[in-house]
């Protein structure tokens, strides 16, 4: 026999290593892109510190300068009307554009109250506006606990509140408040604030649509931002993750990572002012990173280059390997589904071939095994030749505890006396289909047929906890399948099969037996002598379902059991006590009864048993 040529997978695999050497190349250019981010964005932070830094320096400045020139006009209001407080007035306050509003308020509340109004600024910041806005400001102010006037009075030393007092509407305004005097024992007694316009503060902040500045007061509120649009408004930062950071951390300056609404990578940081305002510099990772993405994006093109030649070989060499595999895959999935009409036709001259040989070889193996299978499960049941299949046939068995059963047709010898043959097969094969296919569906195993009669077991080879309610369970499906067939039989003119059944729970030898030319797979012991008994008293007591003592107080709390009466059988000391069967029990425990025409009929007499009681 002519050696085929065969090509070793070891051989393609080298194929395949020279293409992933070249995907040495993209680990190169992804390290090399990631470090230069690292260090883009490491430059970048500090950029953000620095710039957080130097906003913060210079927002102090311009507040303490507030505050001075606050803390001047508050101290000349104190001093009273006259022509030397008006010119004091018209060199320190008026002439002070960004000064608004500044006025006094006792600790008492006596007096009336002292507020100078710049009322020249307040119409450049919004036209129409006067200094009764004041009045409607300090309105807002109290309804929504924006100016804590009782921290102020408190004294504590060197407090001071800085709050975006903006209105809806309004102009852009800040408040500043602190403690302007104080009585010979320390007590506040006089407190000032000042509406300032946020436009210096403002240009401090100003940034670009990627990077962002912005200045929030102790309770997260902005102050000044990028966007002016939201220091109008008011709006509160105190759930934005830097800001957390900044009111919450013992530090006063500080850096984090985080992601936006939307999703988008940020980096922030921030520095606390000794006023407790908070300058934030915020900036996408888009603009950090920018640099380092172009370089990135460089080297992934060139790194694209070699791996789409590595991939055309790699591509070429799998398709060699992958595509016959796929197939016998497939068909691997057809065998599982029981098809074996199937053959794997593969030409490769490697181990893939051998693969595709050993698989035809399966198939052919698999085809004889599932023909004894199924002609198996014809003789034995499914389950019986499945738990001989599980392992070695050796003889032996086990004991185990089962529910047997018997029936019998009554009158069979009569019947087959009065008709041909084929009608006696036509009539027990008929009639078989029937039971043992309830049998089957209620988990029970048909032992053997004996002539017109059936044995059948529960609980061997496997079994479950409920193998005698099924036993029952299936006897009243075939009083009832057993009326049908009647019918239909009746309807053809044909005469009624009456039978007679029994069933006893106990324990029985479960295996094989035989020899090793000749095996058999049964149940043996007393308890199927027992229920061959049982099925014969059916007979003497004219019913078609007997249940022995042991299996009815078993399974009393869901059949209707009646007491027959007791029966001698041979074997046995003392008499059988049996139970007739009419019925079930449903969920809400009602009795349902079954009854047929053919579940009763007269009584008999039948030589093995006799009637005790």
């Amino acid at each position: 026999m002519k050696t085929r040529f065969r090509i070793p997978i070891a051989f393609k695999l080298i194929f395949v290593t020279v293409a992933l050497l070249l995907g040495v190349s993209v680990g190169i250019a992804l390290k090399s892109a990631s470090r230069f981010e690292e260090i883009s964005a490491s430059r970048e932070e500090q950029a953000g510190r620095d710039s957080s830094r130097a906003r913060a320096t210079e927002v102090e400045g311009l507040l303490f300068g507030y505050i001075e020139k606050a803390k001047v006009v508050g101290s000349l209001l104190l001093k009273g009307e006259g022509a030397e407080r008006e010119k004091s007035l018209d060199l320190t306050f008026r002439q002070d554009k960004d000064l608004v509003d500044v006025e006094v308020l006792s600790r008492d509340g006596s007096g009336p109250l002292l507020r100078v109004v710049n009322e020249e600024t307040l119409k450049l910041l919004k036209d129409g506006l006067d200094k009764s806005y004041i009045d409607t400001l300090r309105g807002a102010q109290k309804s929504r606990g924006m100016v804590h006037t009782e921290a102020l009075f408190a004294g504590k030393d060197g407090y001071i509140e800085i709050r975006n007092s903006s209105l809806d509407g309004g102009a852009a305004l800040i408040t500043i408040g602190f403690p302007l005097a104080k009585d010979d024992y320390g007590t506040v007694t006089h407190i000032v604030l000042a509406e300032i316009s946020i436009n210096r503060l403002q240009k401090t902040f100003k940034g670009s649509d990627s990077v962002k500045y912005f200045l929030v007061d102790s309770e997260g509120r902005l102050l000044a931002h990028t966007n002016e649009a939201r220091v109008v408004k008011a709006e509160s930062l105190k759930d934005n993750q830097i800001v957390r950071a900044a009111l919450t951390s013992e530090v006063k300056q500080g850096q984090a990572r985080y992601k936006d609404a939307a999703g988008a990578p940020f980096t922030s940081a921030y520095t606390r002012t000794a006023l407790g305002v908070t300058a934030i510099t915020e900036a996408s990772d888009d603009v950090i990173l920018e640099a380092a993405r172009i370089v990135r994006r460089e080297a992934f093109k060139i790194a694209g280059q070699a791996v789409s030649v590595a991939f055309f070989l790699m591509f070429l060499v799998s398709i060699m390997i992958t595509m016959p595999i796929e197939k016998l895959a497939e068909l691997t999935t057809e065998v599982a589904k029981g098809n074996f009409d199937v053959k794997a036709n593969v030409k490769s001259r490697d181990e893939v071939g051998q693969l595709g040989e050993a698989f035809n070889q399966m198939v052919v193996g698999l085809v004889e095994r599932d023909k004894v299978k199924n002609m198996f499960s014809k003789f034995h049941g499914s389950s019986v030749t499945e738990d001989l299949m599980k392992g070695d046939l050796q003889l032996g068995g086990s004991k185990k505890m089962v529910t047997v059963f018997f029936s019998d047709i009554r009158d069979f010898t009569k019947f087959s006396e009065g008709h041909s043959p084929e009608q006696v097969v036509e009539m027990l094969n008929e009639y078989f289909q029937i039971m043992v296919g309830l049998i089957n569906a209620h988990g029970g195993v048909v032992d053997k047929f004996i002539g017109d009669a059936i044995m059948a077991v529960w609980g061997a080879p496997n079994s479950t906890e409920r193998d005698s309610q099924n036993a029952i369970r299936a006897a009243i499906e075939m009083r009832k399948a057993l009326a049908l067939l009647n019918e239909s039989r009746a309807a053809r003119g044909k005469v009624p099969i009456k039978i007679g059944m029994g069933l006893h729970r106990g324990e029985a030898i479960s295996g094989t037996i035989g020899s090793s030319e000749r095996m058999e797979y049964t149940v043996i012991g007393d308890t199927v002598n027992q229920a061959s008994r049982i099925e014969a008293s059916t007979k003497s007591f004219g019913t078609d379902l007997l249940l022995s003592q042991d299996l009815a107080e078993f399974t009393q709390d869901e059949y209707v059991l009646e007491v027959a009466g007791s029966v001698e059988v041979k074997g046995k000391s003392e008499p059988l006590k049996l139970f007739k069967v009419r019925g079930y029990y449903d969920e809400n425990k009602n009795p349902v009864l079954v009854q047929t025409a053919y579940s009763d009929y007269e009584a008999g007499h039948d030589a093995k048993v006799k009637v005790s009681a």
